[in-house]
């Protein structure tokens, strides 16, 4: 079990039991990759993925956008951390 800041990292802990029950593959599909692709685009390009404002954007666009931007900020800590450790462990202390 995976623990951060004295907490229970779920995320962490289902991704790694995830093979013992299905095949990863069950979780990536084409919509799921056009959805990346274009969260993608939007942030880097900083434009709307649809035309108008907030409002105007359909509400299951907003939480597909708010689940990958949290994956991406998850898998970009881990990678953060790791490097910190790495870089702790290659200097000895």
């Amino acid at each position: 079990m995976q623990e951060t800041d004295g907490g229970f990292d779920v995320d962490k802990t289902i991704v790694a039991q995830i093979p013992f029950f299905t095949c990863s593959n069950h979780f990536y599909n084409k919509e799921i990759s056009r959805d990346i692709q274009r969260y993608s685009y939007c942030a880097e390009n900083n434009v709307a993925p649809y035309p108008g404002t907030y409002g105007d954007q359909p509400a299951k666009w907003v939480r597909k956008f708010t689940a990958i931007k949290g994956a991406f900020a998850k898998k970009e800590s881990i990678m953060i951390s790791k490097s910190k450790k790495d870089m702790k462990a290659k200097n000895g202390k």
